[in-house]
């Protein structure tokens, strides 16, 4: 293996998540002078560097050998090695490898230099008519229903809106929790397989978002993710919970109307059984 020239930069380069027209001529550019690639999974970074006529040396680096592989790499840009990092598609390190390697090469001295490009986090998120100024990534939930819906508990109170990546498998059962705790009117948007030939974008209340794929098997299939409307500010929320607790107490017995509610508005039932107590005595 010939030794590498002393001006080695470790290269973090966007790549398609699914329309191969959406890789820039840069990152066309970087990956055709890298001396090393490293790829998530090499298949598709094969398949990847034939269709761009690319003949470059390509090394694994994933989540089971990032950690060991990261004093190897580091030597080589030492060297003076040109480095790429892509991942199976989109942004490097988005709910991806590369993390590690990036803080040891940044700690090392060594040049970081991004390549912009596809991102299905950005897509996702400014095709959903949901507010873009403020926002937060929560990449993929925890499998196990408890551990799900604890995370989405601490979320319940988020007033940015939410980002998240599903599995198709996991899709129904996450649309379900996040009903049941963030309330069944909250907005979301489904977008599914973008800048692809099936590629699928609606926007509903999770309820009829959960109907919707339950009742449409295609919907839960390929790369999904899943944008959330934000939790009302705690004023908002009052004022409109408050609202809705007067009109229920009319109709309902007091624990009924504080739970549907609960479930309506998301506001705490704590609360919510003092302000029913306080309208009954009065």
């Amino acid at each position: 293996m010939e030794r590498c020239q002393p001006s080695g930069s470790l290269y973090i380069v966007a790549t398609p998540i699914g329309n191969l027209k959406d890789l820039s001529p840069r990152a066309t550019e970087v990956l055709a002078q890298a001396e090393l690639i490293l790829a998530e999974d090499t298949r598709t970074g094969a398949k990847l560097l034939h269709v761009l006529g690319i003949g470059r040396p390509m090394h694994a680096l994933h989540e089971h050998n990032e950690r060991r592989a990261t004093p190897s790499i580091l030597a080589r840009l030492r060297e003076g090695c040109e480095v790429a990092l892509i991942s199976e598609a989109g942004t490097p390190l988005i709910s991806d490898p590369g993390f590690h390697l990036v803080r040891a090469a940044l700690g090392a001295g060594i040049r970081v230099i991004p390549i912009p490009g596809p991102c299905a986090l950005i897509s996702a998120l400014v095709v959903s008519g949901l507010p873009t100024d403020r926002f937060v990534f929560e990449g993929f939930l925890p499998p196990k229903s408890v551990a799900r819906r604890n995370r989405l508990e601490d979320l319940r109170q988020e007033t940015r809106t939410m980002v998240f990546f599903e599995a198709p498998h996991r899709i129904l059962a996450s649309l379900h929790d996040m009903q049941a705790i963030f309330g069944p009117e909250r907005g979301v948007t489904l977008a599914r397989e973008l800048t692809k030939t099936h590629e699928t974008i609606r926007s509903d209340t999770l309820t009829a978002i959960l109907h919707w794929a339950s009742q449409d098997p295609s919907q839960r299939k390929g790369e999904i993710a899943l944008v959330v409307q934000g939790a009302q500010a705690q004023s908002e929320q009052g004022s409109e919970a408050s609202r809705v607790l007067s009109v229920l107490l009319k109709y309902l017995p007091a624990r009924t109307a504080v739970a549907a509610t609960h479930e309506i508005t998301g506001a705490r039932k704590n609360a919510l059984y003092r302000a029913a107590l306080g309208s009954l005595d009065r």
